[in-house]
């Protein structure tokens, strides 16, 4: 597996697969032929069919401006390696000087044919959760520690940049109102979330309102193209803070704490993008919302000092009842129905490090079954629900105002 570097990005939204991955292929190519004065590129499988509400046509431009580009939208139904397919070709003095195929895993990470060296660099020597829990327990060492043992000690100022990141994310979110850009009129909620007092609110709706205020507020400055961390995508970048944060102002945890926090969540992320896929176009939603559930429900175990059994028990249940999960994105925005499925997704960890806490012995599946099989769940599900807006709500949603 990768570093968990490679997992959380920061970067703007709304799309990790999208955006991202896109803008860091097209300047990977701009630099490799620097002397072209024209490029072309050629859109796939989900690229196309959501990219204009992707902004991915936009953001490649912008990638390789100043020189020209033209962005074609390939919407026939071919059988492609990876859904998220893009061909760029260089030109100099109208002469094809260089093509690459590239594809966007998932993330805000490529994978690139041809001769440009990707970054694809492997430094756990493990690669299931069963192997790493059977290691910790033989070393005496918890999950955050093998993070760190593998990272090296470089990688926690790195996991506190992330966690200021995120929670700037909330702040920004919070201090915002009015309506998302990209023609839906869908009106922002986290300020009217987190500001509403109610003075009969039991403790468990007070809750549900805190962890919901701050997805919705992360979700919205994805939607809008504000800084966001990838975790483990754009799409579902509001999961893991919002528990994070929700956990940090209620029970008082450290900085030190959220960044061992923070590593548990990235293994478990790493392991399901290692072993089955983090991407929505792959897999469908269950492969983002589902993963960023499961990351912020052994975040949150870890703070609790849950053991590594219970940690994989939080995250084998977060994962399993997001199972089918589709991705039917509105418009091909990432608004309808991908921000409420950030504040449910985070209620699910809350949920799921819940009863894990409260059961005496772990439950009989393990972390890696569900994860294999979320992505063959993934892998025979209908195209239409993989993030191409062709079914679901992106085909049935009626906009009446």
């Amino acid at each position: 597996m990768q570093s968990i570097k490679e997992l959380y990005k920061i970067g703007n939204g709304p799309s990790s697969s999208h955006t991202m991955g896109p803008r860091k292929a097209a300047e990977m190519f701009k630099n490799k032929f620097s002397s072209a004065d024209y490029f072309k590129v050629i859109l796939y499988g989900s690229l196309a069919s959501t990219g204009v509400g992707h902004l991915t046509d936009y953001i490649i431009k912008k990638a390789f401006e100043p020189i020209k580009s033209e962005i074609i939208f390939n919407y026939q139904d071919l059988k492609l390696r990876h859904p998220n397919t893009m061909d760029m070709i260089a030109y100099k003095d109208n002469v094809e000087i260089g093509r690459v195929r590239a594809y966007s895993i998932g993330g805000g990470s490529i994978l690139l044919d041809g001769d440009i060296k990707t970054e694809d660099v492997h430094i756990y020597p493990l690669n299931s959760f069963k192997e790493i829990k059977e290691y910790c327990f033989k070393k005496s060492i918890s999950i955050s520690d093998y993070v760190i043992m593998i990272e090296g000690e470089d990688i926690i100022p790195y996991l506190k940049n992330i966690y200021r990141v995120m929670k700037n994310s909330i702040r920004e979110g919070l201090s915002k109102e009015g309506v998302l850009p990209g023609g839906l009129n869908v009106e922002r909620k986290a300020r009217y979330m987190h500001d509403f007092i109610s003075t009969n609110e039991i403790p468990t709706m007070h809750e549900q309102r805190l962890v919901s205020a701050y997805a919705y507020a992360v979700s919205e400055e994805n939607a809008s193209g504000g800084l966001i961390v990838t975790a483990p995508t754009c799409g579902a970048s509001g999961i893991l803070p919002a528990v994070l944060k929700y956990a940090e102002e209620t029970y008082g945890y450290n900085e030190d704490e959220i960044v061992r926090a923070l590593a548990t969540a990235g293994l478990i992320g790493n392991l399901i993008k290692n072993n089955a896929s983090i991407s929505g176009a792959e897999c469908g939603c269950q492969a983002e919302v589902g993963t960023a559930s499961s990351m912020a429900a052994a975040a949150l175990s870890e703070l609790r000092g849950m053991s590594i059994d219970k940690i994989e028990y939080a995250s084998e249940i977060a994962m399993e009842h997001s199972l089918g999960l589709t991705c039917d994105p509105v418009l091909g925005l990432v608004q309808i129905p991908c921000i409420e499925r950030n504040v449910v997704g985070a209620m699910r960890a809350i949920h799921a490090s819940n009863l894990a806490y409260s059961l005496l012995k772990p439950g009989k599946v393990s972390f890696d079954t569900v994860v294999d099989t979320m992505y063959q769940t993934g892998l025979d599900m209908n195209s239409f629900y993989k993030e191409t807006s062709k079914g679901g709500l992106a085909k049935k949603y009626i906009n009446k105002e």
